[in-house]
């Protein structure tokens, strides 16, 4: 057997004494973990649990496992939104398939999961939305995917809205420009895969009563189109619009999540002409800026969010003392009297329902709407107190250990 892995990976060395020369569906043994959200698999996946990290295992044709490999590496060094590889166990004995194996995508959920359970009060808008901006963004960093659908997509809950990751390269290639047919064909591939699993959910009885199938997957074309044209579209101005034309461009691209590499102005008769180079990667202002002021790394939505209590609580203690207090002594005491003490009512049971940042942002969603019940403001401790005690114990968890030897069911392929 040979063993690849991406540097660093100092946690593969409690990898090494798995069971890699038994097929991946007879393992047994403590380190199973199941996955209550976890997707269907046309292969064999399972999860372990190594030395305090969780790891998804793959069997898969060795010379595909390669070639994801080698994909999901290259995404990651680029910042796309897509599970984070740390190696292949390929030439396995008796010719067994290689195991592909990848982080797990921490408080992440597969699209069933969603629907099943009421993680958000508008899934299918909001998963479409995240699965047309996964899209552009892979497209625009060259990817052609081949196998668009919401199955080989995870989603996970940024600050009251969901961000799409891709799970599954197998049939990707990586180039230094899309042709407009090869995003048609993702785009047309994704609106007929979508369109299926939709109508499945129906069948299952998830979908929502007032939700097309049909029509979904006639606005996803649609909804790709709108945002491709917003971050590639060329714009014809007057000279004297420049500044303020240009300086609009852009916020509409920063709110959208994304950043400009680079931008081209040329001067016709008709007037000036902008051209776009998108980037790829979110800009990550607000997520740079939280780490700084308080150490805390969370989604871009989520710091954006928590940035905006940071400013509240300086207000408040500004008001409460009588005197200025500067932002970094604001965020330094927002982390070690708002943030960390609210964590800590989180009972331990409890603190994989879902990620840290989610739920102080769900707490401060539901100190609003106690407080506009109440007539006056709540506050954060006593939404807190709520929030924890009514509500965080409904969300289902994450996953669950398996049993032991006996009984232990295996992976769907």
């Amino acid at each position: 057997m040979r063993f690849i892995f991406r540097p660093p990976a100092t946690q593969a060395a409690g990898l090494l004494s798995l069971p890699w020369d038994v097929p991946l569906e007879d393992w047994r043994g403590e380190h199973l973990l199941e996955v209550a959200h976890r997707g269907i698999s046309r292969h064999v996946v399972r999860f372990v649990e190594v030395d305090g990290l969780v790891y998804a295992l793959k069997e898969i044709d060795e010379r595909l496992a390669r070639r994801e490999y080698r994909l999901l590496g290259e995404l990651e060094s680029m910042g796309m939104p897509a599970v984070s590889v740390l190696g292949a166990c390929v030439e396995r004995p008796n010719d067994l398939d290689a195991i592909l194996v990848t982080r797990f995508l921490e408080y992440s959920m597969s699209y069933r999961y969603v629907f099943s359970h009421g993680h958000t009060s508008r899934p299918t808008d909001q998963l479409i939305d995240a699965m047309v901006e996964l899209l552009a963004r892979l497209h625009l960093a060259g990817l052609f995917w081949g196998d668009c659908s919401l199955s080989n997509t995870l989603f996970r809950p940024d600050a009251g809205h969901i961000v799409a990751y891709l799970v599954d390269a197998e049939t990707a290639e990586l180039h230094e420009r899309l042709s407009d047919g090869q995003r048609r064909f993702d785009i047309d591939y994704a609106a007929e895969r979508v369109g299926g699993e939709l109508f499945d959910l129906q069948f299952g009885g998830l979908l929502p009563a007032d939700v097309d199938p049909v029509q979904i997957a006639a606005e996803l074309p649609q909804r790709y189109d709108a945002l491709w044209d917003e971050l590639t579209r060329e714009e014809l101005f007057r000279p004297d619009e420049q500044r303020y034309r240009v300086a609009e461009r852009l916020d509409r691209l920063n709110e959208l999540g994304f950043d400009v590499d680079e931008l081209e102005l040329v001067t016709t008769a008709e007037g000036v002409r902008l051209r776009v180079h998108t980037q790829v990667a979110e800009t990550g202002r607000d997520r740079h800026r939280l780490f700084v002021l308080t150490g805390l790394e969370v989604g871009e939505k989520q710091a954006r969010r928590l940035l905006n209590d940071v400013v509240s609580y300086r207000g408040y203690l500004e008001q409460r003392e009588g005197r200025p207090v500067s932002e970094t002594a604001a965020a330094h005491r927002w982390r070690s009297e708002v943030y960390d003490r609210v964590m800590a009512m989180v009972p331990a049971e409890l603190k994989d329902r879902l990620a840290p940042a989610e739920v102080f942002h769900e707490i401060l969603e539901h100190r609003w709407f106690l407080s506009e019940a109440a007539g006056k403001d709540v506050g954060t401790t006593a939404a807190a107190r709520s929030y924890v005690s009514g509500i965080l114990p409904r969300t289902p968890a994450t996953m669950t250990i398996l049993p032991g030897a006996d009984g232990v069911p295996g992976a769907p392929s």
